[in-house]
Formats: structure tokens, C-alpha cells, sequence
């Protein structure tokens, strides 16, 4: 019982957007806290992902695909325009 109660208050937590504060290590290393490990659902071996927006960064489990593709963080010509020129190719 006190398992599930530990669960629901973790799950509640992330809701609510909670912050955890962690340490760099030598070589940029660092540990993922056990509350965000249980957030995400991650287990050892689980690939994650880091998303880069402005000066946050965010963690999610990679899905399925992520990865595969060197040029998914190339978007040069990644805009509407270019979307729509390149639709018939």
C-alpha cells in the first residue's frame, strides 16, 4: 500500500511541474534523479533524449525511431515554405 501511495505522489508531482536539483560530475556526467527515472518510466539501458529549447533542456524516453535518422536535428531547410516545395519529391 505505501508502494501506490509513493506512485500517486510522484504522478501528482510531475503534474504539477516539480524541480529537482542534481549535480555535474567530471566529463559532464550526472545521475537522473529516481522521482524523473520513475516520471518517464526509464530503466536502465533506456535511450533518452535531450531537446534543446533556448536555455532549457529537455528529457523525455526515446519512442521508437528516435535515433534512426542522423539528420533529425538538421533543419535548414525545414520551414513551411519549404515544406510545401518539396512535398512532390
Amino acid at each position: 500500500m505505501r508502494k501506490q501511495g509513493r506512485d500517486l505522489r510522484l504522478r501528482s508531482a510531475h503534474r504539477q511541474g516539480s524541480m529537482i536539483v542534481g549535480k555535474l560530475a567530471g566529463r559532464g556526467r550526472t545521475t537522473i534523479p529516481r522521482e524523473a527515472r520513475a516520471a518517464l518510466r526509464l530503466d536502465a539501458g533506456d535511450r533518452i533524449v535531450f531537446t534543446i529549447m533556448g536555455d532549457w533542456v529537455v528529457l523525455t524516453k526515446a519512442g521508437a525511431g528516435h535515433g534512426d535518422d542522423r539528420f533529425a536535428t538538421f533543419n535548414e531547410w525545414a520551414s513551411e515554405n519549404d515544406c510545401r516545395a518539396y512535398r512532390g519529391l
